[in-house]
């Protein structure tokens, strides 16, 4: 355990590591598509910037805790700052879009080690009694990082240049560095590890999480766009993670040496919980702040900057409450309790947030929704996290680690995935069911009609054109609506999911913040 100034030099660093990583898989959605014209790209090849990212995220993050034991933890997490930072550089310096799609990939997998990594050095560097307390901290970096993304990507984007949106991770790559090799220290279980020849190593492990966690996340990034199982690549896509991950599961329970040791989830109850919760999380977390821009700035017209500085007081808040939560905990509070209040919290918001969508809302409407989002994250993060993770050291807390930021991340892939395919095809299925609603034979659409043409007329239209673009206004009102019913759908659906979560909390085993879980009962 460190203590006094170097315990909190080690905090900022992987806290601020954690953040930089999270803010980079947001930020450059607003530059995209300044991207397009700067480097010639189609919209199909832009989104690879996305997807090489959140791609490499995914495989990497479930291998941090054996990387770290071979190579040992500091040096691992060192040299994925060095890499995620050098890797930025070259981003900015790209001259054409499969180069940038190419450094992207490799800034991921220097980015996949700052999150799990940190989240395992944080749990040695606090005592077992103050694990929520770490955990808060690391918490604020999770919830923050996302939300800021956009805002921080918008307000360089308006100023500067797309390649200040990697360039701005430098000066904070070369400080964390510095810091790492100076101040962090390995445990004494990674420390006297022997690290196991190359001949010895779970290369079929590592084979089958490529294949089956990448091909996953690949068609999860991709499927909306190549319009799912209709496309052939999908469909083999589909296959390749099926086979891969039944055969990860498979290899990984069997093997002696496992790259992951999912046995770590048979042994403890909560990890096993807390993996399945993280995943919950990830879908609430990263599908609210997809579809929440969405609806600002297609049906409302905010720009992105708008809508980031919306974000950012409910991401403020929780980060906000996750020492006051950690407290909590740490005085007693059982997870056991705190979860269902989240969970409610949660369900308020997206049914707050379904009745406040009109065509008239303003920024006003939408302050308070997203403060009750901030604080149902934060009564949900920092549970989850000391449930999943509390008295688990060295090895299997980096394990754990890398599982549960694993199955956030892909969490998020699926909370995305499926809001961005059900907002596509119920704006088509809600337009044609309000279509009945409008007949041209109903006296007051034939009004609407002829107050439409006539306002063409006086700007110079002839009696045919301004009828044709007074039908093209009532597509497009008509279109609107749907709109507005799919949001409110999907908030509400959003909000149930959340809601049918909460019968698995009688589950959680009560564990004493005195002592750490016995990883050999059963």
């Amino acid at each position: 355990m460190e203590t006094g100034a170097r315990k909190w030099i080690i905090v900022i660093t992987v806290v601020l590591c954690a953040l930089l990583e999270l803010i980079d898989t947001s930020i450059v959605n607003v530059a995209l598509t300044q991207m397009m014209g700067n480097l010639s790209a189609t919209l199909s090849e832009v989104s690879w910037v996305i997807a090489s990212y959140a791609i490499a995220n995914v495989i990497v993050v479930p291998m941090t805790g054996f990387l770290s034991e071979q190579f040992g933890r500091r040096n691992y997490f060192g040299f994925s700052v060095i890499l995620f930072t050098l890797a930025s550089i070259a981003c900015g310096q790209s001259t054409n879009i499969w180069e940038l799609v190419a450094f992207r990939f490799i800034q991921g997998v220097g980015g996949g080690a700052l999150m799990a990594t940190s989240q395992s050095i944080l749990i040695d560097t606090f005592p077992p009694k103050q694990l929520a307390l770490g955990q808060a901290l690391f918490g604020m970096g999770v919830i923050i990082g996302p939300t800021i993304g956009p805002t921080l990507g918008g307000y360089i984007v308006d100023n500067y240049d797309w390649p200040w949106i990697f360039y701005v991770n430098v000066p904070v790559g070369i400080l964390a560095t510095i810091f790492t090799f100076l101040f962090i220290k390995d445990p004494e279980s990674i420390a006297n590890a022997i690290p196991r020849p190359l001949r010895q190593l779970d290369w079929a492990g590592i084979f089958l999480l490529i294949l089956g966690v990448g091909s996953l996340q690949f068609v999860l990034e991709k499927g909306e766009s190549e319009d799912w199982f209709e496309s052939g690549m999908i469909v083999l896509f589909t296959l390749f993670s099926v086979v891969g991950i039944i055969g990860f599961i498979w290899r990984e329970l069997t093997a002696k040496n496992p790259i992951v040791d999912l046995r770590v989830l048979t042994r403890s109850r909560n990890l096993a919980l807390g993996a399945i919760l993280s995943f919950v999380l990830g879908f609430g977390l990263f599908a609210s702040v997809f579809i929440f821009p969405i609806f600002t700035q297609r049906i409302l017209g905010f720009t992105a900057a708008q809508t980031g500085y919306l974000l950012l007081p409910g991401a403020l808040l929780s980060g906000f409450m996750m020492p006051v939560i950690g407290k909590a905990l740490q005085a007693g509070v059982p997870q056991k309790y705190m979860l269902p209040f989240g969970f409610g919290i949660f369900f308020l918001f997206t049914f707050w947030m379904s009745q406040k969508i009109t065509g008239s809302a303003g920024e006003n409407d939408f302050y308070w929704p997203l403060m009750l989002r901030g604080l149902g994250l934060a009564l949900l993060f920092l549970p989850v996290t000391t449930m999943s993770l509390q008295g688990l050291r060295g090895k299997d807390g980096a394990q754990a680690a890398g599982l549960t930021g694993m199955l956030r991340q892909l969490g998020g892939s699926f909370g995305v995935a499926i809001v961005g395919t059900y907002l596509e095809r119920n704006i088509a299925y809600n337009r044609v069911a309000l279509l009945p609603n409008i007949s041209l034979y109903d006296p007051e659409t034939q009004q609407r009609i002829q107050a439409y043409a006539q306002n063409f007329m006086s700007k110079g239209f002839t009696m045919e054109q301004a009828k044709l673009q007074a039908y093209k206004v009532l597509d497009f009102a008509l279109m609107k609506e749907a709109s507005l019913l799919t949001y409110a759908q999907t908030f509400t659906m959003l909000g149930l999911f959340f809601l049918a979560c909460i019968p698995m909390l009688i589950l959680i085993k009560r564990v004493h913040n005195a002592g750490p879980i016995d990883l050999n009962a059963h």
